[in-house]
């Protein structure tokens, strides 16, 4: 399956990886499912109170 998305690496405490997955399991997400759903929230959160973050679509897709 093709994507656009990026891959990335991401640690975390064990316990807290099971209970973020304990969450997704329960919303019937996957757990990247579940954490890109959280980092969304959060940036729509922030710019709400700080405002619009400028996106620069030179720096999004360069190899």
């Amino acid at each position: 399956m093709a994507t656009n998305k990026i891959q990335t690496g991401i640690r975390f405490d064990p316990e807290l990886l099971y209970k973020i997955t304990y969450v997704a399991k329960d919303n019937k997400r996957s757990l990247n499912a579940q954490l890109e759903f959280l980092a969304q929230n959060c940036v729509k959160e922030y710019e709400a109170t700080n405002g619009s973050i400028p996106v620069d679509d030179e720096m999004l897709y360069r190899k």
